[in-house]
């Protein structure tokens, strides 16, 4: 006799009985005797409609988190862009200080920021221009951009 867990990976077999032994019986279970559900591990993350289920990794990697801090620098510069009356396509330069942490992230990211914001140039541990001070992801740093 099969494992039941063997029977029910497949999901056509919940419309047919499966018997099982019990004892010296056997007992034959339908889809009405079952109860299945699903549990999520801590980390994860699940979500089922009918026969298919969903399941998301919640886990930070540092990649997610850098990611992260690009996505929100991109949206604080955009937003100053247009607080300062900057028209859709001028070019920028982008002046960030008082935070080595996000300092390094746009170090590291320096081609998709410049691309993202339409920006020729960062320029660090100084502010010119259109100055605001921003807290991205809980670190504190003042950010500027000047028209070219």
């Amino acid at each position: 006799m099969q494992d039941i867990a063997d029977l029910l990976k497949d999901r056509e077999v919940l419309y047919v009985p499966v018997t099982v032994k019990a004892g010296d019986s056997e007992v034959k279970l339908t889809e009405a005797d079952l109860l299945i559900e699903v549990k999520e591990v801590e980390g994860f993350t699940a979500a089922s409609d009918g026969a298919l289920t969903v399941v998301l990794d919640k886990h930070l990697t540092p990649e997610l988190i850098e990611e992260g801090f690009v996505r929100e620098i991109v949206s604080k510069v955009q937003t100053m862009r247009k607080e300062a009356g900057f028209e859709v396509m001028d070019r920028i330069r982008i002046f960030v200080s008082g935070n080595d942490k996000i300092s390094g992230v746009m170090q590291r990211n320096a081609d998709t920021i410049l691309h993202d914001v339409l920006a020729d140039e960062i320029v660090y541990g100084h502010t010119e221009g259109y100055v605001k001070d921003w807290k991205i992801n809980s670190e504190q740093v003042t950010l500027g951009v000047v028209k070219q």
